[in-house]
């Protein structure tokens, strides 16, 4: 399979203030992404993970080391244009990424920069808005809209470019619920319907549970790397380092550590039913 990301020995540091010592981000890090995934990078706030994710298309640049996107060094400057049409981003802030009066106008705003014939626009626009279900609002002022249906808008004008990878930097961190549960859902289909890589940065636990792999960063550093199942079960791994588990991983934890014999990989609400109904039955 075709590696999306290639992250090589990777280090980067920042100065946060001129003449004092370099704030070291990330050292040494390597970290590969296959091509169509769906890629969940955990961590608290300030373990690096958003600063990594501003690397995956060359906004940002290693220090040391070299990270490849589809084989494409993010350090030549000849291939940063590339990069960025190959992948999308969409940030924290939906209000920061909206840039016109009406949603179809934004959304179209990158393709008509880059030249795309109007034709091709109307066809881009129109499906990407009906992908991430906002079609009915083309004509709408974004600034009407919830927090979740500007970040479907931002999700749409990332997919109208047609990237090979989204990458979305806590995309849901500044949403309520119901908005969360909005954008979550595009997400999921981003991958399902258009097979694009998916690389979603995220502290809420419960976003990761339907992921390929999660990835769990502390420090700069990579703690775990697995499937959900496998992550989630180390629960005191993740406790040590700030973060918290999915409530049905937490449930099972707890009922351990009262004697039972529970499975800490049942991450639906399903799975640790029918697991607590099992061992009750057996009991």
């Amino acid at each position: 399979m075709e590696n999306a990301i290639n992250v090589k020995d990777a280090t980067f540091l920042y100065n946060k203030v001129e003449g004092a010592d370099p704030i070291r981000v990330f050292e040494h890090l390597d970290l590969t992404i296959e091509q169509g995934t769906f890629v969940v990078i955990l961590g608290h706030n300030g373990c690096g993970k958003s600063t990594l994710a501003k690397h995956f298309n060359a906004i940002l640049l290693p220090n040391l080391g070299e990270i490849k996107v589809y084989g494409m060094d993010t350090r030549q400057e000849d291939e940063t244009i590339p990069i960025r049409r190959t992948v999308g981003m969409v940030f924290q802030n939906p209000d920061n990424q909206i840039v016109a009066n009406v949603v179809e106008e934004d959304v179209a705003f990158a393709l008509e920069n880059l030249g795309v014939p109007p034709a091709e626009i109307r066809e881009r626009v129109d499906a990407a808005l009906k992908a991430v279900g906002m079609y009915e609002y083309r004509k709408h002022a974004p600034h009407l809209l919830s927090g979740g249906q500007k970040q479907r808008v931002a999700i749409a004008g990332v997919l109208a470019m047609r990237p090979k990878c989204v990458v979305l930097d806590e995309p849901t961190a500044m949403l309520d619920p119901v908005g969360r549960r909005e954008v979550v859902s595009t997400i999921h289909e981003l991958k399902e319907k258009f097979g694009v890589t998916v690389i979603l940065i995220t502290h809420h636990m419960r976003e990761a549970v339907d992921a390929d792999r999660v990835v769990v960063m502390n420090d700069g550093k990579v703690i775990a790397d697995d499937t959900p199942q496998k992550v989630f079960s180390q629960v005191e791994l993740l406790r040590g380092v700030g973060l918290t588990v999915p409530e049905t991983t937490e449930l099972m934890y707890t009922l351990n550590q009262q004697g039972w014999h529970l499975p800490l990989d049942a991450l639906s609400v399903e799975e640790c039913a029918q697991a607590i109904y099992q061992e009750a039955a057996r009991a």
